[in-house]
C-alpha cells in the first residue's frame, strides 16, 4: 500500500544507499504529506535512520534523487531541521544549555554573528515551551537522558524550521518527556509544520502519527495509519519474526490496544 501525495513535502524517488557495496535502502519512492506527524518505522537494521540522513545530505545516494518542498535541500535547508539519536552527541561537550539551544539560530545569523537579545528571548521562549527554563545556565553533561533530549528538541524549535526529522526522540526517555514531546510535536503539526520520526514502538505509533512509512531495506507501505498499520503489512515489515504481529496490527487498527497516552 502506498500512497503518492499531491504537493508532497518530501519527494524521493529511486533512492538506493549503500555501505560496503551492501545495500542500506533499495529502490525508494516515496512522497510525505505536509502538517503531518509521520512516522518511519521498521525492524533494526531496516535502514529508517539512513533514509532521514539521505534526505538531509549526510549520506552519498547510489542512485536517486531527494526533493524538499519542490527544491533541492541546499536550497531549503533554513526551512529544515536534523534532531540526530541521542547517542551519537558528545553530551560531555561543556556548553550551558542556553549554549546548545542558541545553537539552532545560526542558520539565520550566519555562523560567525553574536546572538542578538531577539535571538535569546527566542531559544528561553522555546525553552519554556520544553519545560526547562529553569535549566538554561546549567552544563548539558549535568542533566538527565530527558533533559538533554528535551534541550535537543528546543534547539530545533529555535531553528523556526518547517521540516522536522527526529531520529528516535523517545528512545530512553520518562514518560512524562515521552507525553511533552508528543504534544509539542502535535502543536507543531497544528501550525503547519511538518515532523518526520524514526520510531520503534508499534504500541504507540497508532496513538502518536498520522502517516505512517513502513520499511525494511525497501518501502513496503507508505499511507494513512488506518491503511498502513494492518496485520499484513507488518508482518510484511518485519518478516513474520514475531508472532503477535498480526494481533497487533488488528488492535491497532481498531484502536483496541492499551496506549500510554491513556495510563
Amino acid at each position: 500500500m502506498i500512497q503518492h501525495v499531491d504537493n508532497p513535502v518530501v519527494e524521493i524517488h529511486d533512492l538506493t544507499v549503500t555501505y560496503n557495496k551492501k545495500p542500506v535502502l533499495w529502490d525508494i519512492d516515496l512522497t510525505l504529506p505536509a502538517g503531518s506527524i509521520i512516522g518511519v518505522i521498521g525492524p533494526n537494521g531496516a535502514g529508517k535512520s539512513t533514509m532521514i540522513k539521505s534526505i538531509m545530505g549526510l549520506v552519498p545516494l547510489n542512485s536517486g534523487y531527494v526533493k524538499v518542498f519542490d527544491q533541492d535541500l541546499q536550497d531549503v535547508r533554513s526551512r529544515v531541521s536534523y534532531v540526530p539519536q541521542k547517542e551519537s552527541v558528545d553530551w560531555d561537550f561543556p556548553a550551558s544549555v542556553m549554549d546548545v539551544v542558541l545553537m539552532g539560530r545560526y542558520g539565520k545569523l550566519g555562523l560567525f554573528t553574536r546572538p542578538r537579545k531577539a535571538d535569546k528571548e527566542v531559544a528561553l521562549d522555546c525553552l519554556r515551551r520544553v519545560d526547562m527554563e529553569a535549566y538554561a545556565g546549567r552544563q548539558i553533561s549535568q542533566l538527565s537522558g530527558g533533559q538533554q533530549q528535551r534541550v535537543f528538541l528546543a534547539r530545533a524549535l529555535a531553528q523556526e524550521a518547517d521540516l522536522y526529522f527526529m531520529d528516535e526522540p523517545f528512545a530512553g526517555v520518562d514518560a512524562a518527556t515521552e507525553k511533552a514531546i508528543i504534544n509539542l510535536m502535535k502543536t507543531m503539526s497544528e501550525q503547519g509544520k511538518t515532523v518526520v520520526v524514526v520510531h520503534h514502538d508499534l504500541q504507540s505509533a497508532v496513538e502518536y502519527f498520522d502517516w505512517v512509512v513502513l520499511l525494511n531495506l525497501r518501502l513496503i507501505a507508505n499511507g494513512p495509519v488506518p491503511e498502513v498499520m494492518t496485520g499484513q503489512l507488518l508482518q510484511e515489515t518485519y518478516g513474520g519474526k514475531l508472532t503477535l504481529l498480526a494481533e497487533v496490527g488488528e488492535l491497532l487498527t481498531k484502536k483496541e490496544f492499551p496506549s500510554r497516552e491513556k495510563e
